[in-house]
Parts: structure tokens; C-alpha cells; sequence
């Protein structure tokens, strides 16, 4: 085990050296860069633009360097907690994200938390009593969960909101907490706003997972070891929760490495919709603009999750299921 771990420890450095180059490589591709981008927008608007200024902030900005001295400076001050400078925002990568990063980790956790308390009753229920009512109207549900948009859901609700109810449900937290420092009030104002995002975002993840769910666990309850469990007259709570149960969980173990990076970046469509201050939309505006540090800082940060999430569903998938091996090759 403890080979295991350092081996794996150990994959990870290269791995997240080769997805930083190429994700540096990747927001170099486009033709110019953000202060190309910002000549087109003032020309557009028909400003004159100074000769000397692009080249000072060319300079400023260390865009007249080549590609590989950019990178480096890029990946020496990652190490070293310096996530950049943002162009578009003329502040530290650090102070662009704030309290965006947080918000978004709040919702999302929260996204991922109302997805598991709901999905899993559902799933075991609908496993356990297949074919009937109940499984049937879990059933489509579900399909309509997975057929319509998040997107065109969050609009429906806004829409719904504002006519019938007279509120709007946009926005994390009332208009006079967006600038305020945390309080009792911001943090109250929060979590009354969190119920609708959490809502939209989590139907569809809560839909697939209650699908997924009930297929694994119909596919281990008929298996030999059940029958044999149920002959030696073993309760149906027992034989159910001692492993079939455990044995259909290892999907969404191993999906711990794609909801680790999903707590931050959310739903971008959602979070435009609903006007949530999250990272998301931010991620899309720096790509747009080209804004490599911003956007570079923000990718590698989910590629570390996705990482070590990996890492950590390796962990629990061979403490769940003893079947799970280190290495290849047949023991004797």
C-alpha cells in the first residue's frame, strides 16, 4: 500500500509539469494576445492608439519575451503561491478571484451534497422495488431531469419567480452585500439565495446519478452471493447494505476526480443565467480575452483537483473493494 502511494505520488509531478505546458501552449494558440485583442476594441470604437504605450505594456507585461521564458516565469511563481498578474483586470490573479472562488465552492459543495442525500435513497428504492409504481414515477422523473437543459430550467424558475411570486431569485446574495465584507447579514443573505442554483444545477447530476445507481445495484443484487445470503436467512437490510450496496459504489468513487475540479469551475451556463458571482463565467471571459494568466492560473488549479481527486478515489476504491489490486500479476 504505502508502494502504492508513493508511486502514485510520484506520477503525479510530471503529470501536472506536461498539463501546465500544455495548457500554456494551448491559450498561446490563438493568433495575438490580450493586448492585440484590446487594440481591436479601441480601434473598433475609433480611439487612437499610442505606438510607445503597446510597447510598454508589452514590456510591462513580459508579452515581448518568447513563449518559453513566459512559461517559466509563469510556472516558477505557481510554485512559489504567485498565480500571476490578470491583463483584463490590472490586479493579481489572487485578488481577481476573491470571494468568487469561495462562493463558487460553496454552491458547488452544496450542489454535490444535495445530489448525494437525494439520489441515493431514490436509487436504492427504485433498485430494491423494481417495476413499481414508485419506480416509475422515479423513472421519469429522472428522464426529465436528463432531458431538459439547466440552462432553460434556471430560466423557467427566474420566470416563474418573478411572475408568480414577485421576487427575484438572481444572484448569490441581495445587491447590498456584493461589495460589503463578510457578515452575519452577507452570510445569512447566502444561504437564502443558495436554494435556487443548487436546484437548477443538481436535477440533472441527481437524475443520472439515481439512473446510474439503480443499474449497478440491480446488476449486484442478482448475483450468486445475494442468493446465497438470502438462503442462509440473512435480514433483506443486511445482505443489501454489507455489499451489494458497497459493490455498486465504485462509479461514484471513481468520480471523485471529476467533482473535486467541478466544485470550482460550476456551471458556466448556469452561472450566466442566474447572474451567480462564481468562477465559472470568469474562466470564460479570460479565455475570450486571452488573458493566459487568469485563464492559465484557473486551469491548472482544476487540473491539480482533478489530480489529486484521482488520487484520492484510488485511495477509498481499494479500502471499499478488497478485489481492487495494486499491481498486476497472479498471486499464487
Amino acid at each position: 500500500m504505502l508502494t502504492f502511494l508513493a508511486r502514485r505520488l510520484l506520477v503525479m509531478i510530471p503529470t501536472l509539469f506536461f498539463i501546465s505546458v500544455l495548457v500554456f501552449v494551448v491559450i498561446q494558440l490563438p493568433p495575438g494576445d490580450f493586448l492585440t485583442t484590446y487594440l481591436n476594441e479601441l480601434q473598433s470604437q475609433g480611439e487612437a492608439v499610442d505606438p510607445a504605450k503597446i510597447a510598454y505594456l508589452k514590456q510591462q507585461y513580459g508579452l515581448d519575451q518568447p513563449m518559453y521564458v513566459q512559461y517559466f516565469d509563469w510556472a516558477w511563481g505557481l510554485l512559489h503561491g504567485d498565480l500571476g498578474f490578470s491583463f483584463e483586470y490590472n490586479l493579481p490573479v489572487s485578488e481577481v478571484v476573491g470571494d468568487r472562488l469561495y462562493l463558487s465552492m460553496v454552491l458547488n459543495f452544496s450542489t454535490v451534497l444535495f445530489i448525494y442525500i437525494v439520489s441515493f435513497p431514490i436509487g436504492i428504492y427504485s433498485a430494491t422495488r423494481q417495476y413499481s409504481w414508485g419506480d416509475y414515477g422515479f423513472t421519469l422523473l429522472g428522464f426529465l431531469g436528463l432531458a431538459m437543459p439547466n440552462f432553460l430550467f434556471a430560466l423557467v424558475l427566474l420566470y416563474y419567480a418573478n411572475v408568480v411570486f414577485g421576487t427575484s431569485i438572481g444572484g448569490l446574495m441581495d445587491p447590498e452585500y456584493i461589495n460589503a465584507a463578510w457578515s452575519f447579514g452577507k452570510v445569512k443573505s447566502v444561504v437564502e439565495h443558495l436554494w435556487a442554483p443548487v436546484l437548477v444545477i443538481g436535477t440533472s447530476g441527481t437524475a443520472s446519478m439515481i439512473r446510474r445507481l439503480r443499474a449497478n445495484l440491480l446488476d449486484e443484487l442478482s448475483k450468486q452471493y445475494v442468493v446465497t445470503a438470502h438462503a442462509k436467512g440473512l435480514s433483506p437490510g443486511r445482505v443489501l447494505f454489507k455489499y451489494p450496496l458497497r459493490m455498486a459504489l465504485n462509479p461514484f468513487i471513481a468520480d471523485i476526480g471529476n467533482i473535486l475540479p467541478q466544485v470550482v469551475s460550476g456551471s458556466v451556463l448556469v452561472s450566466v443565467v442566474m447572474s451567480l458571482p462564481t468562477t465559472g463565467p470568469m474562466l470564460l471571459s479570460s479565455l475570450q480575452s486571452q488573458d493566459m494568466y487568469l485563464a492559465g492560473s484557473f486551469l491548472m488549479f482544476l487540473a491539480l483537483l482533478t489530480v489529486v481527486g484521482m488520487f484520492v478515489s484510488d485511495i477509498l476504491l481499494a479500502w471499499l473493494d478488497p478485489r481492487i489490486r495494486f499491481q498486476g500479476g497472479v498471486s499464487e
